[in-house]
């Protein structure tokens, strides 16, 4: 007969482990009290882990943008990727923060009275509170150097040492890499 259970009265159904008949006749005890156990257990377990599978909503996000050439479509296309990122992710309830680095000819973009995205700039990291500027400190000091004097960077532009290392420990921290 398959799939027949047998206990010992009507009361002791759940304290008495059962006998069943599986298909090849033979037979399985099964411990009710071990099964409720393992029930309760696994219940525990999901009510433990639902604060870690909830954490989609309200997730931070980082990313790092690449600009290193003198190109004003491209410097606005970097610009238009921040802002677009940071909309799309507060669209979400999720947070982003976002570090624009800079080198080479791209530094122009950060240095006052030559940057053609300034106003931009500017308007950008009012409305992005979590919108970091960096600009390589190896091309700032060259720029100097062959201007033979001060080259002042937009008031909001922090200076790193160098724009290549820092995309790099940018990477390693688990932001996202962005080259326009």
């Amino acid at each position: 007969m398959r799939g027949v259970v047998s206990g010992q009265g009507q009361n002791s159904f759940a304290s008495q482990p059962l006998a069943c008949t599986l298909n090849g006749g033979a037979r399985k005890r099964v411990d009710l009290k071990g099964r409720k156990r393992m029930k309760r257990i696994f219940v525990i377990l999901a009510l433990a882990l639902m604060p870690f599978m909830a954490q989609a909503e309200g997730v931070m996000h980082r990313v790092a943008i690449h600009v290193d050439e003198n190109d004003p479509q491209l410097m606005n296309m970097a610009l238009n990727n921040a802002q677009n990122v940071a909309a799309y992710y507060a669209s979400v309830g999720d947070e982003v923060e976002i570090e624009l680095v800079a080198y080479g000819p791209g530094l122009n973009m950060f240095v006052e009275g030559k940057s053609p995205v300034a106003d931009r700039l500017s308007a950008l990291t009012l409305e992005l509170p979590k919108l970091t500027l960096s600009a390589c400190g190896n091309t700032h000091a060259a720029m100097k150097k062959k201007a033979g004097g001060d080259v002042p960077l937009l008031s909001d532009v922090g200076v790193v040492p160098s724009g290549v290392v820092r995309l790099i420990e940018l990477q390693e921290q688990g932001f996202a890499y962005i080259r326009p």
